[in-house]
């Protein structure tokens, strides 16, 4: 019952935090002609939709992805690559937190080619991840990697970098 109310709480965390990223772009491009009092609630919504909803969101869908990693022992090579697409979307979360401090600075734009370029990238990663956790493709490892993909791998490789281990 906990797996399947982590599930639900995971999906629904990650629906709201890629609605976010992906409607976040639109409102950085109404910046450009705005000005006084329109300028500082379109200000005020963007962070609070950044503050107030999609970072609670990314929080509770890596929370939650975690908790599922170890109730469910997923260990497969397409769970790794998802984790890495995951690690793109945190960077592009990051990115537009960074933006909203930019953004809405006095003489500041967002260029349209920038608004095509961050919406195309955030929807390909987010298409990524619906491709590779709905298909779960079967990816051979090569031998010579296979050690990688094993559980407890990274502290067997980078057990002379952790200070407790020694």
């Amino acid at each position: 019952m906990i797996v399947i109310l982590l599930k639900f709480v995971h999906i629904l965390s990650i629906a709201i935090w890629s609605a976010g990223l992906l409607c976040l772009p639109f409102l950085y491009v109404q910046r450009r002609r705005l000005e006084d009092d329109a300028l500082h609630r379109l200000h005020n919504f963007t962070r609070f939709i950044y503050v107030g909803v999609i970072s609670p969101a990314a929080f509770m869908a890596v929370a939650c992805g975690i908790a599922l990693i170890f109730l469910q022992a997923t260990y497969q090579p397409w769970f790794s690559v998802k984790l890495a697409l995951v690690g793109i979307m945190v960077m592009i979360h990051v990115m537009s937190g960074l933006m909203i401090l930019r953004l809405f600075e006095p003489g500041q734009t967002y260029p349209y080619w920038r608004f095509v370029a961050v919406t195309v990238l955030t929807t390909s990663v987010i298409g990524a991840i619906l491709f590779v956790v709905l298909g779960k493709p079967v990816w051979s490892i090569d031998r010579h990697i296979a050690g990688i993909f094993a559980p407890g791998a990274l502290g067997v490789m980078l057990g002379e970098l952790i200070a407790w281990l020694r």
